[in-house]
């Protein structure tokens, strides 16, 4: 686990900020989401870590636990809060916001990065419990952030810098065997992510979605499991660099994407996927 820097500001790479910015993570009790957090926490932002904290019954593999977010959260000295809540419930994301702003005086970003992995038949011998896993969670539940936390952003005063930063996946971009589910929802995020930086047009906030490759994640043991692999690192041949991708490579990313740095960059799509081919 990372060190946490103490709360002047300052970062990893010695960069400063002239006041903690804060940020709220989706499936943040590990993976991707736990290394964003991290990312930011480490680079002086306040977070707000949310996770659904317990398991799924329409996909075959456990989740993020409550206890896995609070141990993300611990080491911060409260610049972390983890909430349980999820990304399903409107209601409960915008409480979640309302906690940012009240307790760390407003909301610059937004990430999310919750997502459910399901499949392993073709599409015609799908059911609706896979469909409906994947939709909700990874494409309802990015959709329901942006409801909740784009007014929050909108209330930090001018100049804003912003930032609303969705996963996809190289999936939205690959057809993949046995996974047209996936690829479907992780496409219907890219489109999302377009269309919400053209409202935000002029607005200082910027939108984009960030599709990684095979990354070292309990999701990508899941995905091994749908195609009887007993080891992940088959999954490396698929991409350039030869490797599986780290959870914290991808959050370097996001954490870019979160910054005053990143402002030409909205309604697009940054493959953070180790050069992955199909």
């Amino acid at each position: 686990m990372s060190a946490p820097f103490p709360r002047d500001g300052a970062g990893r790479n010695g960069e400063t900020m002239s006041q903690p910015r804060t940020a709220l993570v989706t499936g943040a009790a590990r993976g991707i989401g736990a290394a964003a957090v991290r990312r930011l926490a480490d680079t002086g932002w306040n977070v707000v870590a949310l996770d659904r904290a317990e398991d799924d019954p329409s996909v075959p593999y456990p989740l993020g636990t409550r206890k896995q977010l609070a141990e993300l959260a611990a080491p911060y000295q409260g610049a972390v809060h983890d909430v349980v809540a999820d990304v399903r419930d409107l209601a409960r994301l915008t409480e979640a916001v309302a906690l940012a702003e009240e307790r760390f005086g407003g909301l610059d970003a937004a990430v999310a990065a919750a997502a459910l992995m399901a499949g392993g038949a073709p599409l015609w011998e799908s059911d609706d419990t896979e469909w409906d896993a994947l939709f909700s969670v990874g494409v309802q539940g990015v959709a329901n952030l942006a409801r909740a936390a784009i007014p929050a952003l909108l209330r930090r005063p001018e100049p804003r810098h912003g930032r609303f930063v969705a996963l996809a996946s190289a999936a939205a971009h690959n057809g993949l065997w046995h996974l047209a589910g996936y690829n479907a929802a992780k496409h219907a995020v890219v489109g999302l992510v377009k269309g919400l930086a053209t409202d935000l047009r002029g607005t200082g906030i910027c939108a984009t979605a960030v599709s990684p490759g095979s990354t070292r994640t309990d999701m990508l043991t899941a995905t091994a499991a749908l195609y009887d692999l007993t080891d992940v690192e088959e999954f490396a041949k698929h991409q350039l660099v030869g490797r599986l991708l780290e959870p914290d490579e991808i959050a370097a990313t996001i954490a870019f994407l979160c910054s005053p740095d990143s402002s030409a960059i909205t309604g697009s799509v940054i493959h953070a996927d180790g050069g992955f081919t199909t």
